[in-house]
């Protein structure tokens, strides 16, 4: 059994746990937004969506510029090949 008393959480796993956190609220958000029949209901959830959407992106942010976060730079043509199959999708 672990002792969470002596447990000791660093930075990282902090900054870790909020983005996994704001991931799974924002799925459920979505999904309440998806299966939302009343108008005013579903414009409430989709505003509070919009706001986790952008709590996660400053956790992202802080995430990336310390370095906990490396995401790789996209090539013109990786760029150019997402747009074609969305594109296409619609």
């Amino acid at each position: 059994m672990t002792d969470c008393k002596n447990t000791t959480y660093t930075d990282k796993n902090i900054m870790t746990d909020a983005i996994v956190t704001q991931k799974f609220i924002t799925g459920g958000y979505n999904y309440s937004a998806n299966e939302c029949a009343h108008p005013n209901i579903k414009n409430a959830i989709m505003d509070i969506l919009n706001e986790e959407h952008c709590i996660l992106h400053d956790v992202f942010d802080e995430m990336s510029q310390r370095g906990w976060y490396p995401t790789e730079e996209a090539s013109d043509t990786k760029i150019n090949e997402v747009k074609t199959n969305f594109t296409g999708a619609q």
